[in-house]
């Protein structure tokens, strides 16, 4: 069976830090994906204590960012913290465009400068980074990479200690994304996988992601995707939902279990 991972945004709402490791460890989980501004509710040494206790290792860490050249030291913060809990990688933020900004092609060079030197920090202190294109929905106020091309790219320019994750829901449009896949997966940065489902309608362009087979995606054609180009690892859920967070945190985790298991196995 594929290792499923929980990203804990997809109950944060109604369960802190120490519930949600709770809940995962009850579910035989030993796998998270956590948020720094959730360590920060709950305190850092309570939070490692609890990961410790319950023999959980974390895949990645979210996250550093909006990207400035006036917030270097912060995105240095997050790495340190990030290092201390052992994390696989660490996401890149890199927020959208500035007040008044229309030149986009300037605002990506801008962000890849700003990529290249948190990735010079992150060699230093032992992190990965992890660029993860979001839809272009999102260009203008969350991030300027809106593609697995653009991220590869700048991937292959920058060289080692970064990678990208495929989101379902950011990249399951995309022609070229099972070449993207494959490219990726080639020069190793295939870091992770997250699952959710594009809903007919969508009603908010961040906040209406759908449980996994409740949507339009091809979920089983992409994890296939992501397998032939030789990704082995989790398969992590990540659903930003009024709807779900709405619910019982135990009752989400349990009904995603189940669609998970139910879509996806190794063969």
């Amino acid at each position: 069976m594929t290792d499923i991972v929980f990203n804990h945004a997809t109950v944060r709402e109604r369960a802190d830090m120490l519930t949600f490791l709770r809940l995962c460890s009850e579910r035989g989980l030993q796998t998270v994906s956590i948020w720094g501004d959730e360590i920060a509710k709950v305190g850092e040494t309570d939070a490692l204590s609890v990961l410790n206790d319950f023999g959980m290792t974390v895949s990645g860490y979210n996250r550093v960012g909006p990207l400035a050249a006036d917030a270097l030291d912060r995105a240095e913060a997050e790495l340190e913290r990030a290092a201390r809990f052992k994390a696989d990688h660490v996401f890149l933020f890199t927020g959208g465009l500035r007040e008044n900004e229309k030149d986009l092609s300037c605002a990506r060079r801008r962000i890849e400068d700003l990529v290249g030197s948190v990735l010079e920090r992150a060699r230093n202190i032992g992190v990965k980074l992890a660029i993860e294109p979001l839809h272009p929905m999102l260009t203008g106020d969350r991030t300027v990479i809106s593609s697995l091309s653009h991220a590869n790219s700048l991937c292959e320019a920058l060289g080692p200690g970064i990678g990208v994750v495929v989101d379902v829901y950011h990249c399951w449009w995309d022609e070229r994304l099972a070449a993207e896949i494959e490219g990726a997966g080639r020069a190793g940065r295939l870091f992770g996988f997250h699952v959710n489902d594009w809903l007919i309608p969508t009603r908010h362009l961040l906040t209406d992601r759908g449980m996994m087979g409740d949507g339009i995606i091809d979920l089983r054609g992409i994890h296939s995707m992501m397998r032939d180009a030789g990704y082995d690892g989790a398969v992590e859920v990540e659903i930003f939902s009024t709807d779900w967070w709405a619910r019982d945190p135990a009752e989400v985790m349990d009904i995603a279990l189940d669609r998970c298991r139910g879509l996806f196995s190794k063969e």
